[in-house]
C-alpha cells in the first residue's frame, strides 16, 4: 500500500473531529489495527479499507493524493472544471496494494467523485475480506474478469466468474470476493455513486449470524431486514 494512504487516512479523520476509538467502533475494527493502517505498519482488507473511506467519506483519488496539485487548486479557485489527460500510461497507474494480495491500481478518470474505475487483481488464495466477512457500500457495483476465476458470494448466492463473464449489482447488497483458484484473477471494476459523505454504513450480517431478537438468518429477505433495523453509528468527536 503507498506509504501515505495511512497518514491521508488520519488527516481525513482527524479533519472531521472523530477520534481513532470511535472511528475504528464505527468500521467494526480495533483501535489498535486503525492506528497500525494509520501509521502504514500494516494493511488494510479491501472490505477494512471501504468502511474506513465510506465512514470518513473520502474519495478514491482522496485516497491516494489526486487532484491536490497546485493546477488543481488553480481551477477550483476560479470554478473552472478539472482537466484530465485523454491517456493515462499504465506506469503512471496509483496503486493499492492492501492485505492477502489484492491490489487495486486506478485507471484514467477523476472528472467527478461519482466513478472509481480500477483494475483489479486478485492474488491466488486472496480475498476481500481475510476473516470472510461480507462487505457493503453505496454505489452499483460493475466488473469484467479478464483472466483466472474469482468467485463471488452475493448475499446468500455463489456465482464463480470466469474470463469474459461479467456483474453487476447494488453495492449495498452484502458480498465477497475470493479467488480458489492457483493464478492470479484480474479484472476492470468500475463502481458508480459510491456515498461521499461522512456516513456510516453497518457491517453486513453473516450468514447464520444470529440477529436482533435471537432469531437466526436465513434468507436474503432476513438480512436485508436486519439491515434496515440498523442505524448508523454517529463519530464522537475527539477529545
Amino acid at each position: 500500500m503507498d506509504n501515505e494512504i495511512g497518514p491521508r487516512l488520519r488527516e481525513a479523520r482527524t479533519a472531521r473531529g472523530s477520534s481513532l476509538r470511535s472511528v475504528a467502533q464505527a468500521v467494526g475494527v480495533s483501535a489498535s489495527l486503525l492506528s497500525q493502517v494509520e501509521t502504514g505498519k500494516t494493511q488494510p482488507s479491501v472490505s477494512t479499507l471501504y468502511a474506513i473511506v465510506n465512514h470518513l467519506g473520502i474519495s478514491l483519488d482522496d485516497l491516494l493524493g489526486i487532484g491536490s496539485t497546485s493546477a488543481t487548486s488553480d481551477q477550483q479557485a476560479s470554478g473552472a472544471a478539472p482537466t484530465q489527460p485523454p491517456v493515462q500510461r499504465s506506469e503512471d497507474n496509483p496503486v493499492l496494494e492492501m492485505e492477502n494480495g489484492v491490489r487495486w491500481e486506478r485507471l484514467a478518470g477523476g472528472l467527478d467523485d461519482a466513478t472509481e474505475s480500477l483494475l483489479v487483481t486478485y492474488a491466488p488464495g486472496a480475498a476481500s475480506s481475510i476473516e470472510g466477512k461480507l462487505m457493503r457500500h453505496s454505489g452499483v457495483e460493475f466488473a469484467y474478469l479478464v483472466e483466472g476465476e474469482l468467485t463471488l458470494q452475493l448475499e446468500f448466492d455463489t456465482y464463480v466468474l470466469r474470463p469474459g463473464d461479467s456483474l453487476q449489482f447494488d453495492s449495498v447488497r452484502p458480498h465477497l470476493y475470493h479467488n480458489h483458484g492457483d493464478v492470479p484473477a484480474r479484472g476492470i471494476w468500475v463502481v458508480i455513486g459510491r456515498r461521499a459523505q461522512n456516513l456510516s454504513l453497518p457491517a453486513a450480517p453473516q450468514l447464520g449470524e444470529v440477529a436482533n431478537g435471537g432469531a437466526t438468518l436465513t434468507s436474503a429477505v432476513d438480512v436485508l431486514a436486519a439491515m434496515e433495523r440498523l442505524q448508523p453509528q454517529q463519530a464522537e468527536p475527539s477529545s
